[in-house]
């Protein structure tokens, strides 16, 4: 019976091995496809950024590429730990994975919250910071990022076209007779926002609903990675705490 139950435990604790193993193999993975998501919201689709007065979107995205980071590292380590059947490197792999679900766990509900508040920002301050800070020698990213957006959204002003008659820039000389900016226009060219006229310029629709479904569609691409990878981690600390258990201690 002592013989039959010994091998019992043996044969639990190579099934356990190599669930681990498979787990961070998929873990390792999936902390690759993390840290893209992270990277790829700051280079690729930060452009915005500077329209939005909360630091929230940005700093979900950087809690995501920290979270890859590590995932990446703790992979590796839960490797080594499980073949190498060292209970100290089990307990350091399972505050690592606890740690990661935190973190993820916390961009997931950033993400979350912020969809929520996204309406009430945008349409309290985006026509302030469109008509305000367009074109100011110190605010180049504002005058950027409204370029764009109106742009590549066929666009203009916040909730219309007319929200540009509160601008500074165009009740400035420095507009040279401009109603609306260039990227107002349709067709774009130098000095085309003087041209009032429908065929001309964007004006059936303003910019902010556009750029609130934008930004909630990266939030909610946010908010799944990491409340799913969140999820998988459990079967993680579930298989490493089983592992745990089923070895000896280690002789001191």
């Amino acid at each position: 019976m002592r013989d039959y139950s010994e091998n019992k435990e043996t044969c639990g604790t190579i099934c356990l091995k190599y669930l681990l193993f498979i787990f961070n193999f998929f873990f390792w993975l999936a902390g690759g496809a993390v840290m893209a998501v992270g990277i790829w919201t700051l280079a690729e689709k930060s452009d915005y950024i500077s329209l939005l007065q909360s630091n929230t979107y940005m700093a979900t995205a950087y809690i995501l590429v920290v979270a890859g980071v590590v995932v990446m590292i703790t992979g590796i380590l839960g490797c080594c730990a499980t073949f190498r059947e060292q209970r100290s490197l089990l307990r350091v792999y399972f505050i690592l994975l606890l740690c990661i679900f935190l973190l993820e766990v916390i961009a997931g509900i950033l993400a979350y919250i912020y969809y929520q508040q996204l309406n009430t920002e945008l349409k309290q301050n985006l026509k302030e910071t469109m008509t305000q800070k367009y074109m100011k020698p110190d605010e180049v990213s504002v005058t950027s990022a409204v370029d764009k957006l109106q742009q590549e959204f066929k666009c203009c002003g916040s909730h219309n076209a007319s929200d540009w008659s509160d601008s500074e820039w165009i009740r400035s000389p420095d507009a040279l007779n401009r109603k609306f900016p260039d990227s107002c226009c349709k067709t774009v060219t130098d000095k085309c926002g003087q041209r009032d006229h429908p065929s001309n310029i964007y004006k059936e629709g303003g910019c902010i609903t556009k750029l609130e479904n934008f930004i909630q569609e990266h939030l909610k691409i946010i908010g799944a990675v990491g409340i799913g990878i969140a999820f998988v981690q459990i079967f993680g600390m579930l298989f490493t705490c089983c592992l745990y258990r089923n070895l000896k201690s280690e002789p001191y």
